[in-house]
């Protein structure tokens, strides 16, 4: 009876080893999934997930509706994928020919993609931001009336940009927490460093955002169409130049690490569409067809991306920062 009961307390240890093991492998695997899912506070789904899904998953509207008043050309929007995800985004719809003053989607494209070549992920500026299309029948029961935006297409072209979580516009720049929370002057400077290579004309308060997360203050750009040229908006462009004392050495270092040659390839074309059946599809990049130009446009074949001039542009600001390093007028830390 004794060697029954010991028998039945073994088996029962077993049994209890065997669930525990269990219990830690879908508590590692729900932890490491969360932690794929949730980058931080601000950005709720890895980067790359977000890009392939905006760019080539088809999606529905969950909700659409303005953005900040009625009418605004800018709209706030949740899509939902299949498989239940719903993100939602800024979605902007590009002017025919796909370019106007102050609706540049080559110029937010642009500035998603530069920060790549010195940015980590986790420092990132400006959130996700790819272009999009949809047949015009489709488009036109979001807003009727709505023409295709190329010639010789039946869809709409517009921008979709990750809308921030946790983020305020408010008390932006505080010297005081820049001298003392180096946390905060990282990502703070990493701002002013994109607007000032971007030449942000339109860096005001409402499109420059800081995280509510006390443990990871970032600082976002959020409308990058006014940049690259000369235009500036009357509401403000203070980030354009550089506004602080010091700035993160590791973003310095990579920035010296970047040559014209990774401009011209990294912002030359920034995105590419055939023409098929009237649609715009997205397919891998090739040859720049116009480098003069920012909408190239074929029978065949749409390119976005920055004109040489403006590639240049970035280029010689990128020079004259790492000038004001190299004499001591702008400190790292």
């Amino acid at each position: 009876m004794f060697v029954v009961r010991i028998k039945k307390i073994i088996i029962s240890m077993n049994k209890f080893k065997i669930h525990l093991k269990l219990f830690i492998l879908i508590f590692s695997t729900l932890s490491l999934s969360f932690q794929t899912i949730a980058q931080d506070s601000n950005i709720l789904h890895p980067i790359d997930d977000i890009e392939r899904r905006f760019r080539y998953e088809p999606f529905d509207i969950f909700k659409f509706r303005d953005a900040r008043f009625e009418g605004d050309f800018t709209k706030r929007v949740i899509l939902r994928f299949s498989d239940g995800t719903h993100i939602q985004v800024k979605w902007k719809r590009a002017k025919k020919g796909g370019e106007a003053i102050n609706n540049q989607p080559r110029y937010e494209l642009a500035a998603y993609e530069l920060q790549k070549l010195f940015l980590d992920p986790g420092d990132y500026v400006v959130p996700p931001t790819i272009g999009r299309s949809l047949p015009i029948e489709q488009y036109n029961k979001l807003e009727p009336g709505v023409k295709p935006t190329f010639k010789n297409t039946s869809a709409v072209f517009f921008m979709l940009q990750y809308w921030l979580e946790n983020v305020t516009p408010k008390d932006i720049y505080d010297k005081k927490r820049f001298k003392s929370d180096s946390v905060y002057a990282r990502h703070f400077g990493n701002m002013n460093t994109l607007c000032y290579l971007i030449k942000h004309g339109d860096s005001n308060i409402g499109n420059i955002l800081i995280s509510t997360d006390p443990n990871n203050p970032r600082v976002f750009a959020v409308d990058n169409g006014l940049a690259f040229g000369n235009l500036k908006s009357d509401r403000g462009y203070e980030w354009q130049k550089i506004t602080v004392k010091r700035l993160p050495q590791k973003s310095i270092d990579g920035l010296r690490n970047i040559q014209f040659e990774d401009l011209e390839k990294a912002l030359g074309v920034l995105a590419q569409y055939e023409i098929k059946n009237g649609q715009l599809i997205p397919v891998n990049y090739s040859e720049n067809l116009d480098p003069k130009r920012g909408v190239h446009h074929s029978k065949e074949i749409i390119q976005f991306g920055l004109t040489s001039n403006e590639i240049k542009g970035v280029d010689n600001r990128l020079k004259k920062l790492l000038k004001m390093v190299d004499s001591g007028k702008i400190q790292t830390f």
